[in-house]
């Protein structure tokens, strides 16, 4: 069952980004995930505005493999300079329909 990682950052000192950007991207495929999006061209369309600087879109073959991803040693260090430099929220979702509906979802449990 696919999970998605979404993560809501404000960057509030950017001097992690270079580096973060240019490692974290095999530890993710390590993990069997891929970026969808990570995109700072966020409109919204519904409610208060949120404060953030980018979003990023991961999908991950389940959700064990999203927590592996965040949880791994070698991630670690790329996560503490993101969390210094940034106000961040990461959020996993899985590929399930709450309300059952939709035939090409799994009905959530």
């Amino acid at each position: 069952m696919a999970a998605y990682l979404i993560a809501d950052v404000k960057i509030t000192d950017d001097s992690w980004v270079p580096d973060y950007a240019a490692n974290v991207h095999d530890i993710v495929h390590k993990h069997g995930g891929k970026y969808l999006s990570r995109s700072g061209n966020i409109t919204n369309m519904e409610g208060e505005t949120l404060d953030t600087t980018l979003i990023a879109l991961l999908e991950f073959p389940s959700v064990d493999a999203a927590k592996a991803f965040v949880n791994d040693p070698e991630y670690a260090p790329y996560a503490k300079a993101r969390q210094a430099g940034a106000i961040n929220r990461f959020n996993i979702i899985d590929d399930t329909d709450l309300a059952g509906t939709i035939p090409y979802l799994a009905k959530a449990e």
